[in-house]
């Protein structure tokens, strides 16, 4: 039970680091290609907090109806498990059973086991064992949406309040030179939590928020030069 909650919260802690990735990196490529293409500082923090606005609920819109669909399916399957184990509860201790023996015990173990797990309570003995599944932990379409909308927003204030403060000669270094370390951070982070190696993951990350700033800097520049 311990190591399922150690479980959950890791994986809320890794969704909280990859939202606010993605905020860092969506939100700096648009404020600096809108930097590219005009100084007007009204301009960029219009456009700044139009896109984290649009990012942070299309994160929890999403993360909502994937957790929603996600709830559903374990709820169908406890349901289908509740009117097995009420229509055939010999087969079903049987199954439990056979579960057990396949995890490492001996057959008669596996059949005490069983047999206690059933009397205690049946349904969660075939939840945990069977389908994987902790009735009290189903998964949460509005926590889920609201982690998403709040790891993005954190996320994307970084180059936001980058981009907005220094003055026009300084916004791009420093914007981008505020991604890149926030990004590096989070690619330490989101390995250690996946018990990857970090340098590649820090690579990874870090190229891509680069690249993504380069390119839309390009863009934002070439179209704020070309004649209207």
């Amino acid at each position: 039970m311990q190591s399922a909650a150690i479980s959950t919260r890791l994986n809320w802690l890794r969704a909280g680091v990859l939202g606010a990735n993605d905020g860092i990196i969506s939100t700096a490529g648009l404020v600096v290609g809108v930097a590219g293409a005009t100084t007007s500082r009204q301009a960029i923090l219009a456009a700044g907090v139009a896109g984290l606005l649009a990012g942070a609920l299309s994160m929890a819109a999403g993360e909502y109806v994937s957790v929603s669909s996600q709830r559903d399916s374990e709820e169908a399957a406890l349901d289908l498990e509740r009117r097995e184990l009420a229509e055939s509860p010999e087969e079903e201790l049987e199954e439990l059973t056979g579960l057990l023996v396949a995890r490492g015990l001996s057959g008669e173990v596996a059949r005490e086991a069983a047999e206690q797990l059933t009397e205690r309570d049946a349904l969660r003995a075939h939840a945990r064992v069977e389908l994987g599944i902790n009735p009290d932990e189903l998964a949460n379409p509005w926590h889920a949406a609201l982690a998403s909308l709040v790891a993005f927003t954190v996320g994307a204030l970084l180059p936001l309040l980058a981009i907005v403060l220094p003055g026009p000669s300084w916004r791009v270094p420093v914007t981008a030179g505020g991604v890149l370390v926030a990004l590096t951070l989070c690619g330490v982070l989101s390995a250690r939590l996946g018990g990857a190696p970090a340098g590649r993951a820090v690579l990874r990350n870090v190229a891509g928020g680069a690249l993504a700033m380069a390119v839309t800097y390009a863009v934002g520049t070439w179209l704020g030069s070309a004649p209207s």
